[in-house]
């Protein structure tokens, strides 16, 4: 019982700081014309978060077992 709400917490934390790194304000941050390895800089931000936040779920829920 203990081990599935230190993981719901931790979910609930990437979940937040997901929230934050895609916010308008932040995201805007990055709309400039600019490229890293030929990709416009937002669309490398995007990605790079959302890859990095899926990434974070499946550690935290690959050691629940």
């Amino acid at each position: 019982m203990r081990r599935a709400i230190l993981t719901s917490q931790r979910l609930l934390a990437v979940f937040l700081t997901g929230m934050l790194l895609l916010f308008s304000p932040i995201v805007s941050l990055f709309d400039k014309p600019e490229f890293w390895f030929g990709i416009p800089l937002i669309y490398f931000y995007l990605f790079s978060v959302w890859a990095i936040l899926i990434a974070a779920m499946a550690l935290i829920i690959g050691s629940q077992k």
